[in-house]
């Protein structure tokens, strides 16, 4: 298996969850929603490709693991959408103003928002695409990753990514094999544990029964909502060995 090694260096990255009333929160790890908003922005796609996205997401195969451990913030939001300047004309840079879907309270209310984010962390990521006559390709992504056609971001568009994002194509046995034999990311000023809390798919590297679960970490991307349940892995993995 070919794959690219990712990773995730951002003072804030939030991986999108199932949203509890006012709060935004966030997944432990990236999901594929995730990768394939990433990848699709790199590309230059829009999210009028719904579809296109869509077939991306399901061809994608990923491994992640925290090579150093965030920590868990919470961001408060409240924003006024009846202001004047919210409602006139003019203050976006199509000139024309953007609300919300919905009735009055929705498009002109006052709204309140608990945003999570994970701060201060590492995560190393490995992702390879499932077989296909049609799409892009490795190299396809690999280059959109190193000459963006828009701004990356991780999860929110203020977290911006603090170093490249690509580092590496590897090849291996499985996911998880590249996954384990990626050195791991040091920083002597951020304090990192022994082991290293990962997440694979669970069809790969015969996992423990405790150590498998299920997520909802899909989005339909054509209507615009999270959908989807799959099984993964997750568990603690070594360093690899010199």
């Amino acid at each position: 298996m070919d794959a690219l090694v990712l990773r995730l260096d951002a003072p804030m990255m939030s991986f999108g969850g199932v949203m509890v009333d006012h709060h935004n929160v966030t997944d432990r790890f990236p999901g594929l929603s995730m990768f394939a908003g990433l990848i699709a922005n790199a590309l230059g796609w829009t999210h009028a490709e719904g579809d296109r996205i869509g077939r991306l997401q399901e061809r994608l195969i990923v491994a992640s693991r925290w090579d150093i451990l965030p920590e868990a913030v919470i961001d408060y939001h409240t924003v006024d959408l009846g202001q004047p300047k919210m409602r006139e004309p003019g203050w976006t840079t199509r000139g024309t103003p953007e609300h919300r879907d919905g009735g009055s309270d929705a498009r002109f209310g006052t709204h309140q928002r608990y945003r999570h984010y994970w701060v201060n962390g590492v995560l190393t990521a490995v992702l390879a695409l499932a077989e296909e006559d049609e799409g892009p390709t490795l190299e396809h992504l690999a280059a959109a990753l190193r000459q963006p056609a828009r701004p990356l971001f991780f999860g929110r568009k203020t977290c911006l990514p603090s170093s490249p994002i690509l580092i590496d194509r590897m090849s291996g046995e499985d996911i998880l094999s590249i996954l384990k034999g990626i050195s791991r990311y040091r920083c002597p000023v951020r304090p990192q544990r022994e082991h290293m809390p990962a997440r694979w798919p669970s069809d790969t590297g015969n996992p423990r029964e405790d150590q498998i679960k299920p997520i909802y970490d899909q989005r339909d991307w054509k209507n615009q909502w999270h959908a989807g349940r799959r099984m993964v892995a997750e568990g603690l993995l070594n360093e690899a060995t010199p």
